[in-house]
């Protein structure tokens, strides 16, 4: 069988990527340009300034991943680009250089979902994993209970009703002085604390999540103490809340793998990279007899190789896009096949 190489590109929010992948596992090159330092002292991503570093960075990381991943651009198949959700002045310019590819190359389009990318980081990592299986992707924006019943199909069993967990983690290191981003400053220091502050953990008759509270919680805490005087022990306040987040997440994701009778759970997105969140899903998930797939930590932040894996399973099924493909801030992970 002839070997397909996909040329991925990601610019959902602020990291400008490019990735060459080889049958949807095999990473060749992965270009990602972080802009975390360029946003911290705004204390997140600021648009306007996101879309314009994408800009002047697109075409560098697209050469650099060609070059870096030892084939000619010739052998490239087909280009993979994430079209939504996200900063649609960020997603333009990507989808933007991916027309541009795909119509210089004479190869197929894939817009690609961004929820759909960070799963498929999982079939890089996990040679042999294959659907069907229960995701949990978590993030800035997104915090979602996924069945992936076949490359690229899926059914949502549970969605934030607010805050996604990330964003949360992100406005609790702001109002801590922690800086920006908030889940890896988080995660460390609460190793260093107890979780005996009783933060609130918000549970509904479904699958769906609710940051809102717990985070509104935690913020109100910080105050009250500093307005009484008291000493604040910043290391409790995150591994208390860091433990009640946690605890939502692997009790509806090993929930909704018991409804649908799946026995592996694949964890996706940016906070998946989480050292509570992984310790304890391995943790809860043995005790029922499940299997747990989780990326390495540089898959788990947004990439060009997830949006070529998740291409490449979409191309071999035949979904190809127009070149009249819009970019879309908000788009369903169900309706994929209706914009893509």
């Amino acid at each position: 069988m002839k070997d397909i190489y996909i040329l991925g590109i990601e610019t959902s929010c602020d990291e400008t990527s490019a990735s060459i992948v080889k049958n949807g596992r095999e990473v060749l090159s992965n270009i990602i340009s972080s802009q975390i330092d360029l946003h911290k002292e705004y204390g997140g991503v600021v648009p306007e300034i996101a879309s314009r570093k994408h800009v002047e960075l697109i075409i560098p990381v697209i050469n650099e991943a060609i070059k870096s991943s030892g084939i000619k651009k010739e052998m490239i198949s087909a280009v993979g680009v994430t079209f939504g959700p996200g900063l649609i002045g960020a997603l333009l310019v990507g989808l933007s250089a991916a027309k541009a590819m795909s119509y210089a190359l004479n190869v197929p389009l894939v817009g690609v979902h961004h929820i759909e990318g960070h799963i498929a980081a999982n079939f890089i990592e996990h040679k042999s994993l294959e659907p069907p299986f229960i995701s949990l992707v978590v993030s800035g924006g997104h915090s979602h209970i996924i069945e992936c019943t076949d490359y690229g199909e899926f059914k949502i069993h549970g969605r934030t009703r607010d805050d996604a967990v990330g964003e949360a983690y992100d406005k609790i290191a702001r109002t801590l002085g922690l800086g920006y981003p908030g889940g890896p400053v988080i995660d460390k220091i609460a190793k260093e604390g107890s979780a005996v502050i009783q933060f609130p953990r918000v549970h509904f008759e479904n699958l769906d999540f609710s940051f809102s509270g717990l985070k509104t919680a935690v913020i109100n805490y910080v105050h009250n103490e500093k307005m009484r005087g008291n000493e604040l022990n910043i290391t409790d306040v995150c591994a208390s809340f860091q433990s009640a987040a946690v605890d939502i997440l692997v009790e509806n994701t090993i929930k909704a793998a018991k409804l649908t009778g799946l026995g592996k759970i694949v964890l996706a997105g940016g906070v998946a990279s989480n050292s509570c969140l992984r310790a304890r899903m391995n943790e809860e998930a043995s005790k029922e007899g499940m299997e747990v797939y989780i990326p390495s930590p540089i898959l788990c932040t947004d990439n060009g190789a997830m949006v070529a894996s998740a291409a490449y399973f979409a191309y071999i099924k035949g979904r190809k896009s127009k070149l009249n493909l819009n970019a879309m801030a908000n788009v369903s992970l169900e309706e994929i096949a209706k914009h893509a």
